[in-house]
């Protein structure tokens, strides 16, 4: 499960509350963190080093199917996202993020995995299965 980020929300209500539209992100960006982010952008310890980059993701219904369910709604991915296999320790992955961008960027959502996660150097690439990965709105 998981939050959605500060900058998403103000556009969100700015898109509802004034019928600005919303940004069109053709493609969105997975991020692994060994310290939880927050709402806020930038915020949290992503891994760096060792291989490790965000894994882009097509920003479709294929990837991305319908939300369902109420209270909460979720959305998940549809298919599994890999990220390359580490090359140096990664350490324990706690959560993840989702951007707009390969580096930097906006934060979107994030939300911390179930069980955490220590990745090693020659470990087998880390994944989320196909629904895996989950985003609620209350």
């Amino acid at each position: 499960m998981g939050s959605y980020g500060n900058y998403l929300e103000a556009k969100v209500l700015d898109a509802v509350f004034g019928q600005t539209a919303l940004p069109a992100i053709g493609t969105v960006y997975v991020a692994l963190y060994t310290a939880t982010p927050t709402d806020a952008n930038a915020s949290g310890t992503e891994v760096t080093g060792g291989g490790y980059a965000r894994v882009a993701v097509t920003n479709n219904v294929t990837n991305w199917p319908a939300a369902s369910g109420t209270a909460p709604t979720r959305k998940a991915n549809g298919t599994a996202i890999t990220f390359p296999a580490p090359t140096a320790n990664w350490g324990t992955i706690t959560s993840f993020a989702i951007y707009d961008a390969s580096t930097a960027g906006n934060e979107l959502a994030w939300g911390a995995l179930t069980t955490n996660k220590t990745v090693n150097n020659g470990d087998a690439a880390p994944s989320f299965a196909a629904g895996a990965l989950t985003i609620d709105l209350d």
